[in-house]
């Protein structure tokens, strides 16, 4: 597997969702001020969010395709972690002013109808992001990259947002016109709950932190091996969008060098069949059980 060649696909769909958060971005805020719209104003700037995260994801992947050098040596994976990590202040600084500006609205009165046009503008878009998640949710797969597979899910959550958003102007419609900023303000709560999952998500990986229930089933199906009596100790940790796992394993002490490595390629390419796993370092020593 070329890991390089599949981030280098990854940045297509980068670039597809870069360039539809641009577009919608810009129609939304200028039919949101011309239709006197909280919400759609509100999912707009939503949408300049990421492409802000978009960037970020696009900028990580071509910074992670550098092969190793002397300062880094294993490779420049993380930058995309770095990348998202910055994202997501932008997402929360952006989504708190959104919160604050819907507040000042909802508690002033200053509510009013807006055109359908924005009604329609905010379906719209919500179909076109669900094309785009589907699109990149194939890729992801396809290449088997996190990080765009991420990027899917918030195509699709953007798609949902921008579905309330039009419930939200169908109930002003109907004289509920507090429904138009309270959908601007589940936006906003939105966008700082994206903010937040995402710099978490950075901070784990960035602390070494890696999923212990994925450890115990590492173990658990290295332990089934014929030739491996016992696993001593597995540790992982993700760099960027690999996940790096560290194995001690005992085995039979007779068995020579050749052997012991012919076991360690077994072990890599079946932690990568069944686990994806695409980097493992495998130590062994020698097994004294008791003596029968």
């Amino acid at each position: 597997m070329n890991h390089s060649e599949n981030l280098k696909k990854g940045e297509k769909g980068a670039w597809i969702s870069i360039g539809a958060y641009i577009i919608l971005a810009i129609t939304k805020l200028y039919i949101a001020a011309i239709g006197n719209s909280d919400a759609l104003r509100a999912d707009g700037l939503n949408n300049a969010t990421d492409v802000i995260a978009s960037v970020a994801v696009l900028i990580g992947l071509k910074i992670s395709r550098k092969p190793p050098d002397e300062v880094h040596r294993y490779g420049h994976y993380r930058a995309e972690t770095i990348a998202s990590l910055f994202a997501a202040f932008i997402m929360m600084f952006i989504g708190i002013q959104v919160i604050f500006d819907t507040f000042q609205n909802l508690f002033i009165g200053d509510v009013s109808q807006p055109d359908m046009l924005t009604a329609w503008t905010a379906l719209g878009a919500a179909l076109v992001m669900l094309l785009v998640y589907r699109y990149n949710f194939k890729l992801a797969k396809k290449i088997e990259s996190s990080s765009l597979n991420a990027a899917a899910q918030d195509n699709r959550s953007d798609a949902l947002v921008s579905i309330g958003v039009f419930i939200g102007i169908i109930g002003a419609q109907f004289g509920i016109f507090w429904l138009d900023p309270l959908a601007g303000l589940v936006v906003g709560i939105i966008i700082c709950k994206t903010a937040w999952d995402i710099f978490k998500d950075a901070t784990i990986t960035l602390t070494d932190g890696f999923d212990d229930e994925q450890l115990a089933k590492i173990q658990t199906s290295i332990s089934k091996d014929a030739d491996v009596k016992e696993v001593v100790d597995v540790k992982g940790r993700v760099h960027g969008n690999q996940a790096l796992i560290e194995l001690t394993i005992l085995v039979d002490p007779n068995l020579n060098v050749e052997e012991s490595h012919n076991i360690t390629e077994r072990l890599e390419n079946h932690l990568y069949s069944k686990h994806k796993i695409t980097h493992a370092h495998i130590h062994i020593e020698p097994y004294k059980g008791k003596q029968a």
